[in-house]
């Protein structure tokens, strides 16, 4: 059954389960544009995107007036999305930081920064490239880590672009991919790995990607108004957190900037 989170005249928001793909692919499996004018009483007009695995906020037109200003909007990045993701390795940012990576098509159906990786530099606030390249798309996200631990980091993900595969591909380059997400580079994590315990035939925590679009804010297309809609972790991501909670030590932003050394303390 879909969740509809919101809905009125001209839009409508949804929140999309992991492991259904949004629209139909060569695959032939039921894919979630086929179900949503049941759900919603009427067709549904394409606005933006989340890939199969990814679960969360998406916002729909219902009428064509709506789906060129909402897509007029999502070009001029008046609407802005918050996704959370869990992310291997332990990144601590010093509050909001920024990647700053340019995309290009790679081979099949990945996509890569578009420059070498032994030029991509952290710098306060944020990766680059040394030497940015010209074969690339401009692509932008915010990041701000919300806590981690030894193995692993929840993130607060922003994307200033809307790039395919932009956090997955920007995640990958600077060597943290998100947890399960085998495309780029993101492994399984067992019960068995969290708690300490020999290697056991279990099912893993996350068997797809661990993204979820938990946020979206934009201007209602005739009133103005401010909208701001989330969508509660789904099960899985939960079951993941509360795991690694449990069996990990967790360091927050906040512990992790008391404990941080600052050029002063030097």
């Amino acid at each position: 059954m879909i969740e509809i989170l919101h809905r009125q005249a001209g839009l409508a928001v949804v929140n999309k389960p992991a492991g259904i793909s949004l629209l139909a692919d060569r695959s032939g499996a039921p894919c979630l544009w086929d179900a949503l004018p049941d759900a919603l009483g009427e067709r549904p007009l394409l606005v933006h995107r989340l890939d199969k695995g990814t679960s969360g906020v998406l916002l729909v037109a219902l009428s064509v007036p709506f789906q060129q200003r909402l897509t007029r909007a999502f070009q001029r990045r008046e609407i802005r999305k918050y996704y959370l993701a869990r992310v291997s390795g332990s990144l601590l940012t010093v509050g909001t930081e920024r990647i700053d990576l340019p995309l290009r098509k790679g081979r099949k159906s990945r996509y890569r920064v578009a420059g070498p990786r032994d030029e991509i530099r952290r710098d306060p606030g944020g990766w680059r490239l040394s030497r940015p390249g010209t074969d690339g798309h401009a692509s932008l996200t915010r990041l701000r880590t919300l806590e981690a631990s030894p193995e692993s980091t929840l993130l607060l993900l922003s994307p200033l672009t809307g790039r395919t595969h932009q956090l997955r591909v920007h995640m990958q380059y600077i060597k943290h991919p998100i947890v399960a997400d085998d495309m780029y580079g993101g492994r399984v994590v067992y019960p068995w790995q969290i708690e300490d315990r020999d290697a056991a035939p279990e099912d893993p925590l996350m068997n797809r990607t661990a993204l979820h679009a938990w946020k979206l804010e934009l201007d209602h297309p005739t009133t103005g108004k401010r909208m701001l809609f989330t969508a509660d972790l789904p099960e899985d991501i939960q079951n993941l957190i509360d795991n690694l909670r449990k069996y990990r030590k967790i360091e927050t932003e906040e512990e992790a900037a008391k404990n941080r050394i600052r050029p002063h303390d030097l």
